[in-house]
């Protein structure tokens, strides 16, 4: 095995949670006096934590006041309608068997990605959740990666990230490790590719195929 460490953005990546962000959005927006957004409005917004989410919708002098709405809606809604990306366990379960180090690098809210890891049942297969919140810094800075292979006791040279949005790319990039992209979540395969991806699969199953030797569908 070419990697000894992997690791993977969450949401578009290891899983499908957009239904339950699109209705946090369409509860906390209405309250502002403002237009619900549409699916695409919000697959478009994420990627990049929800405070720079919200901006794509709400001035910043109001950011604070539509936060306020939807983080608890948010809390209480939010493992309602999650899923597993096709293939993600699987993947998971190929590579721990192989001994890599797998883990969640997301710039979603820390505590909700660990609950809906273990929702999901990703959590026996990872060896750590790393979240907004978690520390100061969001990807792509270079600090949060180095704080995970940190924590994770683990080689830039034989890590790489696999992601869906060019805040994944640059994450890796920045820290000396490929990226390699799915087309699952919020970026096409030409955007993705134009963010310097060192590839682009369709899916999980065509992607652990193609790097980590998985069996073909």
């Amino acid at each position: 095995m070419r990697f000894r460490t992997v690791l993977f953005d969450l949401d578009g990546t290891l899983m499908d949670h957009l239904p339950a962000i699109h209705r946090s959005y369409s509860h906390t927006l209405p309250q502002l006096g403002l237009p619900a957004p549409t699916y695409q409005q919000v697959k478009r917004a994420i990627g990049g934590g929800l405070e720079n989410a919200m901006l794509n919708f709400v001035p910043q002098a109001r950011l604070d006041e539509a936060l306020a709405i939807y983080r608890p809606f948010w809390d209480a809604t939010m493992l309602s309608g999650a899923e597993p990306m096709p293939g993600a366990l699987a993947l998971l379960e190929h590579l721990n068997a192989r001994g890599v180090t797998c883990a969640v690098f997301t710039n979603k809210h820390g505590p909700s990605a660990r609950a809906v890891c273990a929702q999901l049942g990703l959590t026996p297969r990872l060896r750590e959740v790393f979240g907004a919140k978690d520390t100061p810094w969001l990807k792509p800075d270079p600090a949060f990666t180095a704080h995970a292979l940190k924590t994770l006791e683990a080689d830039a040279a034989t890590t790489c990230l696999v992601g869906d949005s060019p805040w994944d790319v640059q994450a890796a990039h920045n820290a000396g490790f490929p990226c390699f992209a799915v087309t699952t979540g919020t970026h096409t395969a030409d955007e993705l590719q134009a963010a310097g991806a060192d590839a682009v699969y369709e899916d999980l199953a065509t992607l652990g195929a193609a790097q980590f030797g998985t069996s073909a569908r």
